[in-house]
């Protein structure tokens, strides 16, 4: 079998790709590079916003005329399997195979039956399932609790991942192990809500640590760059600032969702926190770390938002001063409270407030880029940008960055890099060569697009 599986969504969908890739290979399939070689194609879907859905039900129906073409099988996971929505349109475009986030160990049986199978169980096992580490990397996912037991009005993610349940730690040290060995030198890890570690009722009667703790533990390892995403301000306390400061490992960038700077809108949103309280998590996060890179999600127009709600987002943004955001327009989902209850915003309304706080977006961006011009950065350079001759990859504060290519220092690996220039998406510098004297000028016409990474988040 020749199999291809299209991601769509966040970073958990990427370490579910591979973690259903090395079942594959286990059992016997050739990866390959593109659908049209494939005999099997996966879909992994998302269902966070609309958007990502309207992709699948495109691609499905191109999948569906190859199907009758040259019986292609073709199969959807992911959190759009496990809603009745996806299983709709797993109906309609005559998918094979349909597996849900808790039942990617399922696929062996699915391809074995010969006919449609549905899998939409969550199993105990996946979650202290460890995948093969990946080949050529330098940077990896690795999961460390799934599901959610906070439910936003907005988001179906509760439904589809299922309640809350955090991995052990020796099971995620394990994997870790793994990676090093692989030659990973930073690790994301990864949760729903992943500041939660250790609260849910079965990580307690199991003994297993907070997520401070586990922070400490994994940049003890020996792993050069620990980062983590995403974060509740809910469970966002104080000994997990203290953790990144006291580790040297993990590296001071924190992705906050706010979601909204208005009272008024958390409470629709039941994100159960306030306005104040976030402030006094960034309080906590800059007593520890002055220097930590802050970044956020918000959602503009949310049922009921009002202009001055919506100042209100503008003023928190100011009052932060965010080093970057992924800001999106609200998207009504069905199956959530805000689908079934609050009247949307129109569009006009929410496009025309999204544009406002981009250009807020982009001032404190270029703003905080720009004190970094002149300073010298460790960062991971991935491989080749774009445009050829520059290498493309991201600081500590995860931010993108382009350097040209120079001799001794043309492929992957982690570089000091002093910064030359900034915008307010990118870091432009050169690589230090010995005695911390630049290698080659960065030419001034390298293309701001050249490494513009935005990964989607989950809370």
């Amino acid at each position: 079998m020749r199999a291809h599986v299209v991601t769509y969504g966040c970073q958990m969908n990427e370490y579910d790709t591979h973690l259903v890739e090395s079942q594959l290979v286990s059992l016997g399939a050739d990866l390959v590079g593109s659908i049209d070689e494939a005999d099997f194609v996966l879909v992994n879907t998302c269902a966070v916003r609309g958007k990502p859905v309207d992709k699948v039900r495109s691609l499905l129906g191109d999948l569906r005329r190859q199907k009758h073409e040259r019986g292609l099988v073709v199969g959807m996971m992911g959190c759009l399997a496990q809603l009745e929505e996806g299983q709709q349109i797993a109906r309609k475009f005559e998918v094979d195979v349909l597996l849900g986030p808790g039942s990617l160990l399922d696929i062996g049986a699915a391809l074995e039956s010969n006919g449609r199978f549905w899998g939409l169980h969550f199993k105990d096992e996946l979650h202290d399932h460890i995948p093969p580490a990946p080949v050529g990397k330098l940077q990896a996912h690795l999961t460390i609790m799934r599901g959610c037991d906070h439910h936003c009005t907005y988001c179906i993610v509760p439904t589809t991942r299922g309640p809350q349940v955090s991995r052990t730690p020796q099971s995620i040290l394990k994997e870790l192990d793994g990676l090093l060995a692989a030659g990973v030198q930073e690790v994301t890890l990864l949760g729903q809500n992943v500041n939660a570690y250790g609260i849910d009722q079965g990580a307690k009667r199991a003994g297993i640590p907070s997520f401070a703790q586990l922070l400490r533990m994994v940049g003890q390892s020996g792993i050069r760059r620990v980062k983590f995403t995403t974060s509740h301000p809910m469970n966002f306390t104080e000994d997990v600032a203290l953790a990144m400061a006291e580790t040297p490992a993990v590296c001071e960038f924190v992705h906050l969702p706010v979601q909204s700077g208005s009272n008024a809108v958390l409470r629709r949103m039941a994100r159960e926190y306030t306005r104040e309280t976030y402030l006094e998590h960034i309080a906590q996060i800059r007593r520890h770390m002055p220097d930590a890179v802050l970044a956020t999600d918000i959602i503009v127009g949310f049922p009921g938002e009002t202009e001055e709600d919506f100042q209100a987002t503008l003023d928190l943004y100011d009052a932060v001063g965010y080093d970057s955001a992924y800001m999106f327009i609200y998207s009504a989902r069905p199956g959530t409270p805000s689908y079934r209850h609050f009247a949307d915003l129109p569009r006009e309304v929410k496009t025309e407030r999204l544009q406002r706080l981009i250009v807020r977006q982009k001032e404190w961006s270029q703003r905080r880029n720009a004190g970094k011009v002149g300073t010298v950065q460790e960062v991971l350079l991935r491989g080749d940008a774009h445009e050829s001759g520059f290498l493309e990859g991201h600081s500590r504060g995860h931010h993108p960055v382009v350097v040209p290519k120079a001799h001794g220092a043309d492929r992957a690996g982690i570089y000091s890099v002093r910064i030359g220039h900034a915008t307010p998406h990118m870091l432009y510098g050169q690589i230090l060569g010995q005695g911390g004297q630049p290698l080659p000028e960065l030419p001034r016409h390298a293309p701001e697009a050249a490494a513009v990474s935005s990964p989607l988040t989950m809370a």
